[in-house]
């Protein structure tokens, strides 16, 4: 810390000591005690409860404390009770019934694969745009290619591994980095305690008892800072190609299904089929405020109905042109492929990985399904369906080359080419739809997990909490959509840029899927190093043909990715940059003891609700409201809304409670534990009163707490039942939340009087009616506004980044009062300013 800060904090000391009335504290204990939460005091020491029994679990040592007594209902959540299943985590089902289970596959089919199911548009138009049809070699290698590439990459790698590192049934990029986060502390933001280890869906299940090589490498990936730096970079980057896909999918599906058109409509050219598509895609944009509550169900139908036309087309090409395409089975044909091809042949792969677009969504969308539900429609409904229309399409090829550039639609009988049209136009808006959903949950994700600036988010539907809509991503995705539509004008150039995308996102999921088979699976290392060489290797071929065409648009993803990764990585830099000056700068204990139960100032009835980052302390920004108020509330409450790297929180494991300095004081601290697929749509009136509701069973049960450790002290029998912590104990001290009925943990029952020693308490009869009054005057929301700035002597690179970029993302992203619902009438707030 430099002089001139040094001086400053002085001065606020010495102001804040200068207004004191004379009182001594109220005592001289400074100690915190955790009631339902860690208990952890601001030393980083943690203090043993004799009265809790020690349970060791098989997870590294980890030891979880219960208390025999009953469960406290701390929660002051709201959306969990308005949200259908909001505490239920999420919508993954385990051991459903077939019919249930069936059900969900048939709703996959409008969510999950409308971009699969829309590629056979496109996939052969853009393949032999680089190759052309002089032989059946071409034709045949080129459907080998696209068979085995189904087959290994979302039939293998998908369907039968990446599905399985599921994170309580989320899947993407960020429920990946969410489980290796909770698994290994490689978390930037440095607020992580022992209590969110206690979360029910946090703890991770080993399914191995070899922990060494686990061990091992979970050590060094918290020890080592740029391995976390590049981990989150590479999920970023994951996140940022997703984003990109959300934009790339629209604009080449609404123009390959417009695009048959072409050759039908006399005098219907690029620039009508461009025009036509901009349309399109506002409609689509424009409707999606309204939500798609029934997405399930009401697209399902529709693509249900395209892969039969698929399927059908196919088997009737096939046997009226063709029978013997099925020879492209034979792998020969890639081999021979190449050999007459060379260069070509390689650019052609590029068309050819886009029989694969959209794979990743069926590990996206896996929170609103189930494992099963996603294996059982891809392997019964798609993958067959969409064999059939590719085998069809070769064989009319081999009958009709000069049919390349438009093999779809031609290959279709001229008696249902209006029908199939209609159809293929309402499969390439649902694929949109889906694309554009997955953005917006990516986006919510990185918002929870600190990575992404603060964006009004809308819910759209009170059945499911995974239906979003954010309006600012929304036109953003809706401009670059139609931007990409008027300066491309063709669907092959939109597929030399939607493979980058599209490959890069593989790449990033196979690298994370490869560090949770070794960290947290202690999958066989000969095993889980096979993953990365066989799928891992047929990316990076499919990677090396894509980048060949960055001149032919493959730039454009790029563009996007980068963009999206700066403004991700520069927001979550500057936010951690500012917790740890929150931290640092935390007021000490022995100075509110000298400030006194007055706090250096004139204490006035009513709660003070102070919102503020930390998760343990008191933060500095407190001693200006100490300094700029004439008087301080009789009670404060620091409300500190956190995000864990869960899917959601339980609503009765949401809130933790803590004690701040002696009684008299009336000082509390309440955690709000959000996972990153959580909702919150409190309203302010019925959180105040939640809010007292809460504290007073707090109070009550941490008085029964303290009557139970004075009998149980004075009943020798009872010490038998204590497990005594051993050297190691100190690392995680947490009391669990209880069952809402009493669990006998013993065979020893409880004393009778210990259940009404909290009502005899004089001292929490007081405290009750003090915070009772303090209610009844009212609620002030006290809200700082902290800001960080580079120091004078730092490189010019952190004085870019922070002063003028992440000070950018600030000012434009969602105030601290909007995003934490609070009224605007009731808001006091101050400034603070930290150098980094």
């Amino acid at each position: 810390m430099s002089s001139k800060e040094e001086i400053e904090e002085n001065s606020i000391t010495k102001g804040l000591l200068l207004r004191r009335n004379g009182s001594n504290g109220g005592g001289s204990s400074g100690s915190l005690r955790w009631v339902d939460g860690s208990e952890v005091n601001d030393n980083q020491e943690e203090v043993y409860d004799k009265n809790e029994e020690i349970i060791r679990e098989n997870n590294y040592g980890s030891v979880r404390r219960r208390l025999k007594k009953p469960k406290r209902v701390d929660s002051l959540d709201v959306e969990s009770m308005q949200i259908k299943g909001g505490n239920g985590g999420s919508q993954h089902i385990e051991d459903v019934p077939l019919l249930a289970t069936l059900s969900l596959a048939f709703q996959t089919l409008g969510v999950v694969y409308g971009d699969m199911g829309t590629s056979p548009l496109y996939v052969f138009s853009n393949v032999f745009s680089k190759v052309h049809i002089t032989s059946e070699v071409d034709v045949l290698g080129a459907l080998s290619i696209v068979l085995y590439t189904i087959a290994l990459i979302p039939l293998m790698k998908y369907v039968f591994i990446v599905l399985k590192a599921n994170d309580n049934g989320e899947g993407g990029t960020f429920a990946l980095y969410s489980l290796i986060c909770r698994y290994a502390n490689v978390n930037l933001l440095p607020n992580r305690t022992p209590a969110d280890e206690c979360i029910s869906s946090f703890k991770l299940r080993l399914p191995t008892p070899e922990l060494e090589r686990a061990v091992c490498i979970k050590e060094i990936l918290e020890r080592k800072l740029f391995l976390k730096t590049i981990l989150l970079l590479l999920v970023l980057m994951g996140t940022s190609m997703i984003i990109g896909d959300g934009i790339l999918t629209p604009a080449i599906s609404v123009m390959s299904a417009v695009s048959g058109l072409e050759g039908r409509i006399p005098g219907f050219n690029t620039d009508a089929l461009v025009i036509i598509s901009i349309i399109i895609l506002g409609a689509l944009f424009s409707i999606q405020r309204f939500g798609s509550s029934k997405v399930g169900f009401t697209f399902a139908p529709a693509l249900a109905l395209w892969f039969f036309c698929l399927g059908s087309i196919g088997i009737y090409n096939m046997l009226k042109f063709d029978v013997t395409v099925v020879r492209a089975v034979n792998p020969t044909y890639i081999y021979l492929f190449f050999k007459k091809n060379s260069t070509n042949g390689w650019s052609a792969l590029g068309g050819c990985v886009l029989c694969i677009a959209g794979a990743e969504a069926m590990f996206a969308d896996l929170g609103h399904f189930s494992v099963l539900s996603i294996q059982i429609a891809f392997t019964s409904v798609v993958f067959p369906c969409l064999l059939l229309a590719y085998f069809g399409q070769a064989a009319f090829l081999m009958k009709h080359p000069q049919s390349a550039g438009r093999i779809f639609y031609d290959s279709v009988p001229n008696t249902f080419f209006w029908p199939v049209f209609v159809i293929a136009t309402i499969a390439a808006i649902i694929a949109s739809q889906a694309m554009i959903s997955a953005s917006f949950s990516c986006v919510k994700q990185a918002m929870a997990l600190g990575c992404f600036p603060r964006m009004k988010i809308i819910h759209t539907s009170k059945e499911h909490m995974g239906q979003i809509y954010i309006p600012v991503i929304n036109w953003f995705l809706m401009i670059m959509c139609m931007l990409v539509v008027a300066a491309f004008r063709s669907t092959t150039s939109i597929a030399n840029a939607y493979g980058i995308a599209e490959v890069g996102v593989m790449m990033v999921t196979t690298t994370l899927v490869t560090i949770v088979m070794v960290l947290i699976w202690q999958t066989n290392l000969i095993l889980a190093l096979c993953f990365p060489l066989i799928f891992g290797t047929m990316e990076v071929v499919y990677m090396s043909a894509v980048l060949s065409k960055i001149l032919e648009g493959g730039w454009l993803p790029l563009v996007f990715a980068s963009l999206f990764l700066c403004v991700m990585y520069i927001w979550n830099y500057g936010s951690v940059l500012k917790y740890q000056s929150e931290v640092k700068q935390k007021i000490s204990l022995d100075f509110m003891d000298e400030l006194g139960c007055s706090l250096g100032t004139v204490r006035v009835p009513g709660i003070g609700l102070l919102y503020n980052e930390l998760v343990q302390g008191i933060p500095s920004i407190f001693t200006q409201f100490l300094l700029d108020l004439p008087a301080i509330h009789s009670v404060i409450v620091f409300v500190c809304i956190k995000h864990i790297p869960v899917p959601v929180v339980p609503q009765e494991e949401r809130f933790l409670f803590r004690r701040l300095c002696p009684k008299d004081y009336h000082m509390f601290r309440c955690v709000a534990r959000y996972g990153y697929k959580d909702v919150r749509k409190e309203d302010h009136h019925l959180f105040e009163q939640l809010l007292v509701d809460s504290l007073e069973k707090f109070l009550r049960n941490e008085s029964l707490d303290l009557a139970l450790e004075t009998n149980k002290q004075s009943q020798p029998e009872f010490a038998n039942n204590v497990v005594s912590p051993m050297d190691n104990s100190d690392e995680l001290k947490v009391p669990l939340m209880r069952d809402q009925r009493l669990e006998i943990e013993t065979s020893i029952s409880e004393p009778p009087a210990t259940t009404a020693a909290g009502d005899e308490d004089p001292s929490l009869e007081y405290e009750l009616s003090a915070l009772r009054e303090a209610s009844k005057s009212g609620f002030t929301y006290l809200l700082g506004h902290g800001d960080v700035r580079a120091k004078k002597n730092s490189w010019f690179i952190k004085k870019l980044t922070i002063n003028y970029m992440y000070a950018f993302l600030r000012r434009n992203c969602r105030g601290g009062n909007a995003t934490m619902r609070v009224p605007h009438m009731n808001i006091m707030q101050v400034g603070m300013t930290y150098m980094v």
